[in-house]
């Protein structure tokens, strides 16, 4: 709601329906790419060949931070339910990715864990979220309304979201980012 009266946007509508209008573009990007970047995009894409919107929302924020050059791993983290809460009390912004006792963790990945948790500053601020999408979102407007920095490893992921995605704040974008919103275009 704090991100709505300051903006005077509905997030989760605007969220979602981006990323949508822009999903098959990013998919045709994810496959061309080349080298680690293309296994890492690969390996993502290789774990659902659903359409389900979510899936594919989820294929695309995992994908994006991977094509932008982010390092995600200190960003999504993954767990158990029984783990103890002293696994991410060094995380300063990121998503947790709560496993079942008992299952392989068979990705780095995680694209479809039991549920998320969003960390601020080493504390879960939320928990129980059922999807990706739905934490990232939650997330955005979290850090974007609390005026909070975009976390290091994941900063060209987020001002893409603001960006691009979301057409907040500064026209003018960063080589990479202009470079995608270029390629989206087409």
């Amino acid at each position: 709601m704090e991100f709505s009266r300051i903006v005077g946007k509905n997030l989760k509508q605007e969220f979602y329906e981006s990323i949508d209008r822009h999903s098959p573009r990013l998919l045709e990007i994810f496959g061309s790419k080349r080298g680690n970047v293309g296994q890492l995009l690969t390996q993502i894409s290789q774990q659902t060949r659903t359409t389900d919107p979510t899936a594919i929302r989820t294929k695309v924020l995992r994908g994006l931070p991977i094509i932008l050059g982010d390092d995600p791993t200190n960003f999504f983290k993954a767990g158990f339910d029984s783990d103890d809460d002293d696994s991410f009390h060094d995380l300063d912004i990121g998503i947790l990715l709560i496993e079942r006792d008992g299952t392989v963790l068979t990705s780095s990945q995680h694209l479809s864990p039991a549920s998320l948790k969003i960390i601020i500053e080493g504390e879960v601020v939320m928990d129980n979220i059922q999807d990706l999408p739905k934490a990232m979102c939650i997330l955005f407007g979290l850090t974007y309304a609390l005026h909070l920095n975009y976390p290091k490893t994941m900063k060209l992921t987020f001002q893409f979201i603001q960006q691009v995605l979301l057409s907040l704040g500064h026209t003018v974008l960063k080589p990479k980012l202009q470079t995608l919103k270029n390629q989206l275009a087409v």
